[in-house]
């Protein structure tokens, strides 16, 4: 069941802190924030991305650090301090022209719950409030900033048969 709706994304929407970071926030003695990502989860990104899979970031909080992390892995759409997931992404879908079916999400807390009950394949990380697991088809078997996103995208990918072979 998870690989036919993996067959189906043409969008995929993540959250940033605690799935493409563990979570944490470190400020520096200037006040300015230092965020950790996983290069994995970045070839996974660039090979969805490749294979024609539009990938979005989005945040609650505003971070210089995501917008330079999107910038690095060439992704031009990061929303950042946005209080309503849900109504961003409706509105991405319906300027796209896409279904749920067409469209994933990865989240970890409580405020990615209600984009988690609407897309056609919805994952979170294996550190997530239970509550999100409870909502999501998909938990990784990694940890969010651990190659969570990586996992996801290589299962999005090999339904598709877009997984490269590597030998």
């Amino acid at each position: 069941m998870i690989y036919e709706k993996a067959k189906c994304i043409r969008f995929l929407m993540m959250d940033v802190d605690g799935v493409l970071t563990d979570g944490k926030v470190i400020y520096n003695d200037q006040g300015l924030e230092i965020k950790m990502f996983n290069v994995k989860d970045g070839v996974g990104i660039k090979l969805l991305k490749e294979a024609g899979i539009d990938v979005v970031m989005v945040s609650s909080r505003k971070s210089e650090a995501v917008r330079h992390r999107a910038h690095d892995l060439g992704i031009g759409a990061v929303f950042l301090g946005v209080s309503n997931k849900l109504r961003l992404y409706e509105d991405l879908l319906k300027q796209k022209g896409l279904r749920h079916q067409d469209a994933g999400y990865i989240g970890d807390d409580i405020a990615d719950i209600p984009v988690l009950k609407k897309v056609g394949l919805a994952m979170t990380v294996a550190d997530a409030a239970e509550e999100v697991k409870d909502v999501a088809d998909y938990v990784t078997h990694k940890k969010g900033g651990e190659g969570a996103v990586r996992e996801v995208c290589q299962l999005i990918l090999k339904a598709q048969d877009k997984w490269p072979q590597f030998r």
